[in-house]
C-alpha cells in the first residue's frame, strides 16, 4: 500500500515538473518568435486581420447599456408611491425596435490615463456629439472611417505589403489607403483617411498620418477631432496569429496635449474580405426625420 502511494506522489511530481518545463518552453518560444521576412528583410504584416474590442463604441471606459440613443423616461404621476426615485433613460424610439442587437456591450479604455485632454470647449463639443450620435455619427452615413477608426471597427481589413508601399483595404465602406515608405510629396488636398508616410523602427512599423478632413469621428461616443489631427501608428507582430497597434493623437485645436492608446491585439483571420455595402446619403431625409424626433423627446 505504502509503495502504491509512494509511486502516485512520484508521478505526480514527474507531471509537475514535466508541465512547468513545457510551460517555460512555451514561454521561451513565445519571447523568442521572429517573424517571416519580405524579400527586403523586414517583418510580414500581410494577412487579413481584425481587432476583437468595445473601441468602435467608445474609446473611453464604459458600462453596459440598453442603446446608444437614450432619452428621459416619462415621469410617473398621479399615483402616490409612483415618483420615480432615480433618473431613468430608455432608448430612443428610433432605435427600441432593435432590442438587444442595439445596445452597447461594456468595454474597457484604450485611452493610457483614461483621460481624453480635451480643451473646454472640446468636452462641450464632445458631449453635444453624443447627444447628437443619430444624424452626426459619420459611420451611420456610411463615411469613410478615418484613422484608427478604421483599424478598430469590428470588420476586417487586408494588409499588402511591399517594398515602398503598403497597402491597407478595409471592408467597412471600401476604403483604402497608401502607406508610402518612400519618398513622396504633401498630400494635395485633406481626405478622409489622411496622408500616411511610413518607416521601420526596428522590426516596428512606425506610420505617420496627418492631412485629415475634420469629419470623421473616433467612435460612437462622440469622440472627435480637427483638420489638425496627426495620428502616429506603431504595428509589430509578436507572433503568428496576431498583430499589436497603438497610435498617438496630437490634435492643437482640440487637445491641451497628445493622448496615446493602449497597445491592441489585431488577429490573424483567413477569409477574404466581402464587399461590404452600406447605404451612404440615400438615407439623409431619415436621419433628419430621426433627428426632429429626438430634439422633440429631449427636455
Amino acid at each position: 500500500m505504502r509503495s502504491s502511494v509512494v509511486g502516485v506522489v512520484v508521478a505526480v511530481a514527474t507531471l509537475t515538473v514535466a508541465t512547468a518545463c513545457i510551460s517555460r518552453s512555451g514561454s521561451n518560444s513565445s519571447q523568442a518568435f521572429q517573424p517571416a521576412r519580405t524579400s527586403d528583410g523586414k517583418p510580414d504584416l500581410n494577412g487579413i486581420w481584425q481587432a476583437l474590442n468595445t473601441a468602435n463604441f467608445d474609446i473611453q471606459a464604459h458600462a453596459a447599456r440598453p442603446a446608444l440613443a437614450m432619452m428621459p423616461a416619462a415621469p410617473r404621476s398621479g399615483v402616490a408611491g409612483l415618483v420615480r426615485a432615480t433618473h431613468v433613460e430608455l432608448p430612443h424610439p428610433s432605435v427600441r425596435l432593435l432590442g438587444a442587437v442595439g445596445g452597447v456591450p461594456a468595454g474597457e479604455s484604450v485611452v493610457e490615463g483614461g483621460e481624453i485632454p480635451y480643451q473646454p470647449w472640446a468636452v462641450a463639443k464632445k458631449k453635444e456629439n453624443a447627444e447628437h450620435w443619430l444624424e452626426r455619427d459619420p459611420e451611420i452615413k456610411c463615411y469613410m472611417p478615418g484613422v484608427p477608426r478604421a483599424t478598430y471597427m469590428p470588420f476586417p481589413f487586408q494588409i499588402l505589403q511591399g517594398t515602398d508601399k503598403i497597402v491597407m483595404a478595409y471592408e467597412f465602406a471600401g476604403a483604402s489607403r497608401t502607406i508610402h515608405l518612400d519618398k513622396v510629396p504633401d498630400s494635395p488636398a485633406p481626405t478622409w483617411m489622411g496622408w500616411s508616410r511610413g518607416r521601420w523602427d526596428g522590426d516596428s512599423l512606425v506610420v505617420e498620418v496627418t492631412d485629415f478632413n475634420e469629419e470623421t469621428w473616433f467612435d460612437r461616443a462622440g469622440n472627435f477631432h480637427s483638420d489638425q489631427l496627426h495620428v502616429i501608428e506603431r504595428l509589430r507582430r509578436p507572433s503568428l496569429n496576431y498583430l499589436e497597434y497603438q497610435f498617438t493623437i496630437e490634435d492643437p485645436k482640440v487637445l491641451t496635449k497628445p493622448w496615446t492608446s493602449t497597445w491592441m491585439t489585431l488577429s490573424l483571420g483567413h477569409e477574404d474580405l466581402t464587399e461590404n455595402f452600406c447605404t451612404r446619403n440615400e438615407n439623409v431625409d431619415q436621419l433628419k426625420k430621426l433627428a426632429d424626433q429626438q430634439k422633440e423627446t429631449r427636455p
